[in-house]
């Protein structure tokens, strides 16, 4: 089924390409692509990657993230420039920020940091203890709710787990640029179709082990328009649910966004974020919300290179549901 999805798509984007409506297509968006839910359901099933690494695994996809991966990405490092892909530290509440990070001198060398990191506002790493169907997360881990209060946190798949950090090829996936906009409006739905345009004209193409960061343009428009509630239904740019075949089929390790990464509303009924937590339970792929991938996509147009070694190093916190990050693009 996979298969038949992928082949069908490509032949779509063949003929649309090759239509002297392609320009303006791709200056208009590139629609949606629907999913049912019974086909989302099957995925779960047919995609799903519990068991690939073993019954006690806790990281999911970054096992793709080999010794010889590695090295791959250390040999992209040509010009030794690093960008920050993260957003500076908010400490003022917006509708787009409702639990902003609190800031507080404890005296004139020391001060002191707290925030509740999850959501739309603040750069973070999801641990595969974030998100679960009906109470079992990645792998089959079904934690008692009693209990992981009690603990403090959670036994299994916690960001613990990736205490020795994240290096690999990161790859950014600039939704706007290819459309030729500044950035995509509330509720724009980024589809395979767009994935697999990007692919044709920065000349990539997504391979085991990578980390996708998809620009919607989120930051650019909120230094043009201001602040707006992504946490309403039809007010977030972000992908649907017909990429999901690609992020399996492709082995993709990591994936993130200047979001959190599903649109809304949601294509997929009764599902409220399917990429989100498709990728997180079913995949075992770590998400990065919140990023800021202005810079990073200035830098990656001026060398027209969209590839790129990635460093991450989350907070070794036990038992957490994640951490905030300073994921790091190095050319």
């Amino acid at each position: 089924m996979r298969a038949t999805l992928l082949v069908g798509t490509l032949a779509a984007l063949v003929t649309v390409m090759a239509s002297p409506a392609a320009s303006r297509s791709a200056q208009s968006g590139g629609g949606t692509q629907t999913i049912t839910k019974a086909e989302y359901d099957r995925w779960k099933t047919d995609l799903s990657n519990w068991g690939r690494w073993g019954t006690d695994d806790q990281i999911g996809a970054v096992n793709l993230i080999t010794p010889a991966k590695r090295r791959e990405a250390a040999a992209l490092v040509t010009d030794g420039v690093s960008i920050s892909l993260a957003s500076d530290v908010d400490t003022e509440k917006a509708v787009d920020n409702p639990q902003p990070y609190e800031h507080r001198m404890l005296a004139i060398g020391s001060d002191r940091f707290g925030v509740a990191f999850h959501g739309v506002a603040h750069t973070h790493l999801d641990s595969l203890a974030h998100i679960n169907y009906d109470g079992v997360f990645y792998n089959g881990y079904r934690p008692d709710p009693d209990a992981v209060m009690k603990a403090g946190g959670h036994a299994r798949n916690s960001i613990i787990n990736l205490k020795n950090g994240i290096f690999t090829r990161g790859i950014l996936i600039d939704v706007p640029r290819l459309k030729g906009i500044p950035y995509l409006e509330p509720g724009t739905q980024i589809t395979l179709r767009d994935i697999e345009a990007w692919e044709k004209v920065a000349g990539v193409k997504v391979a085991a082990g990578d980390a996708l960061f998809i620009r919607t343009g989120r930051w650019a428009r909120r230094a043009t328009v201001g602040p707006w509630d992504l946490s309403r239904t039809g007010l977030r740019p972000g992908p649907n649910a017909s990429m999901i075949p690609f992020l399996k089929a492709r082995d993709v390790a990591l994936l993130g966004s200047d979001v959190p990464p599903s649109s809304a509303p949601s294509d997929v009924p009764g599902e409220t974020g399917p990429v989100h937590d498709f990728a997180l339970v079913t995949l075992g792929v770590h998400l990065f919300d919140n990023c800021d991938l202005e810079a990073l996509a200035e830098a990656a147009a001026a060398r027209k290179r969209w590839e790129f070694l990635l460093t991450v190093a989350p907070l070794p916190i036990r038992g957490g549901t994640g951490s905030p990050v300073n994921p790091i693009a190095t050319f």
